[in-house]
């Protein structure tokens, strides 16, 4: 098939930003040798020729457009400007998080290339890519939206956890983002989604729409199974350190369960681990124990030598590649319902892959039993591995996102 993929928010190489550029880029990898593909990007600063050409090596060709002269200033935080972005998203039902990046160039490019017949479908690397996609493009090609999370999902989710950067926003903004989600939804014959728990959110909104669960996954030569069990009593917790739902991770683990930790081992150490650390992590530092790293050179090797890590997340939907890191490099896992979102971990018939916590003294009492039983460490290093190799390597997914491409 002759593929558009639009990925204008994020230039998938090297996969070392986020979440959203691993997974584009790890699917583009699967796909590519089965299909002619075009990317569509924005001149980002990962947009240098030197990682065009390497990016070429799965994808036929590459476009790049200027990056909107809006994305410069939509970061204002003048109050007056922040009212008129609401009020644009009243009136014209698109959030201001969408129409910042908004091109008119690459619009009426994809719009003529459907036109001219040059490709058999479109397929949106992130939601926010929906705005290129006119509703009259269905009727002529395929169209798929990778959603990769619900917009109105991760707000819902993060008020209800009570991580919400802005509250007073985001309730205004919910409805909004309903009504916007239902809509964009309907201009695609395919979405898909990460999770039950996503398409479940997207189901309530779309009731008719198509969605297919297509997993994130785990490069395993990146994430080589470690030789030994490292021992001590180390936790580890990695991620993005500007990400809302990271950051809030970050605050309640170090603030709240590692004291509680701290005064039953009291040579228990805490790393947090990730990339721009925000102020309110930063600060963590000065809890006695904790550590924040920061860009470290390897995440990997941050994983090997420690002997638990914890995913406390209480917010953000999706899977969570950083427990499916931990996971392929063996290392144990305490995580809550969010941080094992999408995975078969604790139920009856399969075995025992993580040990699940919700609450400061869940997560003591389990981290407890894993510094104090070495058996038990080893049974979940190789019970997760296992999984990780069946359900969530990249191969497998690209295979499930052929499927939805040529079904």
């Amino acid at each position: 098939m002759r593929l558009l993929v639009l990925s204008l928010n994020t230039f998938p190489y090297p996969p070392s930003h986020g979440a959203a550029e691993v997974r584009t880029f790890n699917l583009l990898r699967q796909i590519g040798p089965l299909h002619d593909i075009t990317l569509v990007a924005h001149a980002t600063p990962n947009a240098t020729e030197e990682n065009i050409q390497t990016l070429k090596t799965w994808v036929k060709e590459i476009k790049i457009f200027p990056v909107p002269d809006q994305q410069k200033t939509h970061q204002d935080r003048n109050p007056l400007k922040q009212a008129l972005r609401l009020a644009q998203f009243v009136i014209t039902g698109t959030p201001p998080s969408v129409t910042f990046r908004f091109s008119p160039e690459v619009y009426t490019w994809v719009t003529q290339q459907v036109d001219a017949g040059n490709y058999d479908a479109v397929i949106c690397e992130h939601g926010v890519n929906e705005m290129y996609v006119h509703p009259k493009l269905r009727q002529q090609v395929k169209t798929v939206a990778d959603i990769h999370s619900s917009v109105y999902g991760w707000v819902f989710d993060h008020l209800e956890a009570g991580a919400s950067e802005n509250p007073w926003r985001d309730r205004l903004y919910l409805p909004l983002l309903a009504r916007y989600e239902k809509r964009y939804c309907a201009k695609f014959t395919h979405i898909v989604a990460t999770t039950p728990d996503d398409r479940a959110h997207l189901r309530r909104l779309v009731p008719d729409a198509n969605i297919t669960i297509v997993s994130t996954g785990v490069d395993l030569d990146t994430s080589p199974y470690r030789s030994h069990d490292p021992g001590g009593q180390s936790l580890i917790f990695i991620g993005a350190m500007d990400s809302s739902h990271n950051i809030d991770a970050a605050c309640y683990l170090a603030r709240e369960i590692f004291p509680l930790v701290k005064q039953r081992y009291p040579e228990a150490t805490l790393s947090l681990v990730g990339t721009r650390p925000v102020p309110a992590v930063k600060a963590l530092d000065d809890i006695p124990g904790v550590t924040v790293t920061g860009r470290v050179p390897s995440i990997t090797d941050c994983l090997q030598r420690s002997t638990i890590s914890v995913v406390p997340l209480r917010a953000g939907l999706g899977i969570k590649t950083k427990t499916l890191e931990s996971m392929a490099v063996g290392v144990p896992v305490v995580a809550s319902d969010r941080g094992l979102e999408g995975m078969e971990v604790d139920i009856e018939g399969v075995p025992l892959r993580a040990l699940r916590a919700n609450q400061p003294e869940d997560y003591v009492k389990a981290i407890g039993r894993l510094f104090e039983d070495t058996a038990l460490r080893q049974q979940l290093s190789e019970n997760a591995r296992q999984m990780i190799e069946a359900e969530f390597t990249w191969e497998y997914l690209g295979q499930r996102y052929a499927q939805v491409l040529s079904s």
